[in-house]
């Protein structure tokens, strides 16, 4: 383990897509994708945390441009994705399938895939469902997906940040308050926008207030609920009452299929949403992978020290295939 000093580092500057479209998937889904930097770089792929919550312009600044064939795209129902907030027919496996079918529309024969939070969830489910297609992984923020993890961000994160819990729970009467993912996954679902919209407030801004290790002032007004806070609570949910679709302790139990790839984790000491336990538990399991503590960050990827550490990674990753180039 490497525990590191941060020293802020500069992300790439800002790029345009060089490539963009709507994928048509099943049952009514279509998935937003585009393409940046040099294309015949090395392919890596940029997996969104949520789910639900989408990629954004600044997601490629993590990726030296000159060397990087940079791949994002919003997973179902997530961004600008299609239908907005759509949990049917959305689940883990689906969301693997949907790669696998990305990468074959691109062209692209393996890449490094990189995510963060509910994307180092679906980094490692996917590199253990087709391992073949992997030349590696920058994991941020780990999240294994299990029934302890779910409930401590429901009930657990309250005894760090109890003002944002009770805000979180302000609008769920005391007598559902036992089983706050019901109550919240029925509110969510519920087609009256006066139902669905209060408990996506709830739901985003109780993530967000516990996702830096500075809070920012709370600000005194309500703003408008966005399409994204309704994605992100919606379908963060849904993935929940369902155990993310995986049994409880299948990445780790199944993390032989990958160790032999080259992998980087990074994780802030101080990460509440997604405690240093299970990053801990990851690299142990996980010898060869490069193991980075950045010890006054949060969860977040823009905590300096992580925004830091993960343009370290991917640099780092980009000199070993392009010193060896036949490894892709």
């Amino acid at each position: 383990m490497q525990v590191i000093d941060p020293h802020p580092t500069d992300l790439y500057p800002p790029i345009e897509p060089s490539s963009w479209g709507m994928l048509p998937l099943d049952h009514g889904h279509a998935m937003y994708w585009e393409e940046a930097g040099n294309p015949e770089g090395v392919p890596v792929v940029f997996l969104h945390g949520g789910p639900g919550a989408g990629c954004t312009p600044d997601h490629r600044r993590f990726f030296d441009p000159g060397a990087y064939r940079i791949v994002l795209f919003d997973q179902r129902g997530a961004g600008r994705s299609t239908p907005a907030g759509e949990i049917a027919a959305n689940t883990t496996q689906l969301l693997i399938a949907d790669m696998e079918r990305l990468r074959e529309h691109l062209g692209i024969e393996r890449w490094i895939v990189f995510g963060g939070s509910w994307g180092s969830t679906l980094a490692l489910a996917y590199g253990q469902a087709h391992a073949g297609r992997c030349l590696g992984f920058i994991l941020r923020g780990i999240f294994l997906g299990r029934p302890s993890e779910i409930e401590w961000f429901l009930y657990g994160m309250r005894r760090i940040f109890p003002e944002a819990w009770r805000n979180f729970v302000r609008e769920i009467p005391e007598t559902e308050r036992d089983d706050l993912l019901t109550a919240f996954h029925r509110r969510l679902s519920h087609p009256d926008p006066g139902i669905h919209l209060a408990a996506a407030h709830a739901w985003s801004s109780y993530e967000g207030a516990c996702s830096t290790l500075r809070q920012k002032a709370a600000s005194p007004s309500r703003a408008p609920v966005s399409q994204s806070a309704i994605n992100l609570a919606r379908i963060e949910a849904h993935y929940f009452v369902n155990d993310v679709f995986m049994c409880p302790n299948e990445l780790v139990d199944n993390l032989d299929r990958l160790t032999h790839l080259p992998c980087v984790i990074v994780q802030g000491r101080y990460d509440v949403v997604c405690p240093i336990s299970s990053a801990d538990e990851l690299a142990q399991a996980w010898p060869s992978a490069q193991y980075v503590v950045i010890p006054d960050a949060g969860h977040s990827a823009w905590e300096p020290g992580i925004m830091a550490a993960l343009v370290r990674a991917t640099d780092d990753m980009k000199r070993l295939y392009q010193e060896a180039p036949a490894a892709r």
